[in-house]
């Protein structure tokens, strides 16, 4: 995505890519595939703003934090699939670890013991793809994957990472910033196959001139999505938050300087880092399934053909005829930890038809964010009166009333949708000097729909009642 001073988009273009699914819990993605296709997006989005690469001021990076690529720096070729944030293949590494071993990674990272964290994923890599072992391999989530091949790859590509990525490996210090003997030694990751961590937004190196974009432009932004997300909805200040639904569903609160260690399943992360200023963090509630439960049933089940499909068919019918779906896949994510957790259908009658199960998939994606929300709340102290909102599945304003109808608040989407990519090119703008300072891109917000919540507390409670039920059968499916 290409934008201007006023933060409009001026071009874009997005390709898919493969989800590979080798076996139960196990996800994987083609990390020169995704190279490729960043190359492809480049191009025919400078051609759809009609520009050159030497028209823009900077480059910002945004990605999956946790996904985890190695690659051999002289072949430049990734020495495996990359895994995915949602696999699950690591459990019992991370079931083996002392109580003191947990202890002391809970403590230092701010995160929980879980498979998504790309710490355990570098774990197994090393155990199982030889060549990760040698002196050429290189770890990184996908933004260092990225960096590398646009700064240059084996033409002396900058192996780099930002610290809202690094927080999400279970290697990194919270407090100091920087990857951590002790957590390096749990995981048996070699500090120097690691890229170096830098702050968000800084000059990290310049586009390869033989590359796409056909000269050299600073690279000076790199977050995380969904810290991306925070930036892009101007969620600079200790209180404010932001709910993003992608793949995933991510809600995160600025808590300023202060580490907020939570007590009701929430994750505490890095929330971004602006050059030499303090740190910022967060507290982070995760849902592992969302919008890849409407890939779910299109791919999967073939109920839908596209994305779209999911509101026409979910609005033909009034309700869901008691059918709840949990979409635990690769189980269930905060406030609940349970990798362990798997999905379930309940309430199924012979009048149960596609379009009841359509409407018990958004209602899923509500419900889960209510549990989420509800912990941030409780840690937090602070009720919430509307949430801000972003990604995909936005633009299904069934999915939104029924949001707010849920949680009893309003809901509010900005002018520009995506976000996670605004965010990425304001942390790149400021580095540059394009946008002056926060306030000026925290001016240039706007909302472009709310929605009010229409439905009594009875109705609320009462659903929300029936979905704890539904929750209850994902986590007890073995006994």
């Amino acid at each position: 995505m290409i934008f201007d001073h006023a933060g409009k988009v001026v071009g874009q273009h997005q390709v898919e890519h493969r989800q590979i699914l080798p076996q139960a819990g196990w996800v994987e993605h083609d990390a020169a595939e995704i190279w490729e296709r960043t190359q492809e997006v480049i191009s025919a989005a400078l051609r759809q703003a009609d520009i050159l690469g030497s028209d823009l001021a900077a480059v910002g990076i945004t990605n999956q934090r946790e996904t985890t690529v190695v690659w051999d720096i002289e072949t430049g070729q990734p020495l495996s699939n990359a895994i995915v944030w949602q696999d699950t293949r690591t459990t019992n590494f991370l079931e083996s670890l002392s109580e003191d071993e947990r202890e002391l990674i809970v403590f230092k990272t701010g995160l929980t013991i879980a498979p998504y964290f790309a710490g355990s994923k570098m774990n197994w890599l090393l155990a199982n793809v030889p060549a990760a072992k040698g002196a050429n391999a290189r770890f990184g989530t996908i933004d260092s994957w990225l960096l590398w091949n646009l700064t240059g790859g084996v033409r002396g590509g900058v192996h780099a990472t930002d610290v809202t990525n690094a927080s999400r490996t279970l290697l990194m210090n919270l407090e100091t910033l920087d990857w951590d003997e002790e957590l390096l030694s749990i995981f048996g990751v070699a500090r120097e196959s690691l890229p170096i961590i830098k702050s968000s937004s800084e000059k990290y190196g310049f586009t390869d001139p033989h590359g796409a974009f056909g000269t050299a432009i600073p690279i000076a932004g790199i977050l995380g999505d969904q810290q991306a997300a925070m930036v892009g909805q101007v969620c600079f200040e200790r209180g404010e938050s932001k709910t993003t639904y992608g793949t995933g569903n991510f809600a995160l609160l600025n808590t300023g300087t202060e580490v907020v260690r939570s007590k009701n399943g929430l994750l505490t992360t890095v929330c971004f880092k602006f050059g030499d200023e303090p740190a910022r963090y967060a507290l982070e509630g995760s849902v592992a399934v969302t919008g890849s439960a409407i890939q779910w049933l299109r791919d999967q089940l073939g109920v839908i053909s596209n994305a779209a499909e999911t509101e026409i068919l979910a609005s033909s019918v009034a309700d869901t005829a008691g059918v709840y779906f949990v979409p635990a896949f690769s189980g269930l994510f905060a406030p609940y930890w349970r990798s362990d957790a798997r999905g379930v259908i309940v309430g199924l009658t012979r009048a149960a038809t596609k379009a009841h199960l359509a409407r018990a998939a958004l209602e899923a994606i509500c419900y889960q964010t209510r549990d989420v929300m509800d912990a941030m709340v409780a840690d937090s102290g602070t009720p919430m009166s509307t949430m801000r909102v972003d990604g995909g599945i936005t633009a299904n304003s069934l999915c939104m009333q029924m949001q707010a109808d849920i949680m009893g608040i309003e809901i509010s989407k900005p002018l520009i949708a995506e976000t996670t990519a605004l965010g990425a090119a304001y942390a790149a703008g400021l580095a540059v000097g394009f946008w002056g300072s926060k306030d000026e891109v925290r001016q240039q917000w706007q909302e472009s729909r709310r929605w009010i919540p229409t439905s009594t507390l009875e109705t609320r409670e009462f659903g929300y009642s029936q979905w704890k039920k539904a929750v209850e059968r994902t986590l007890n499916w073995s006994d």
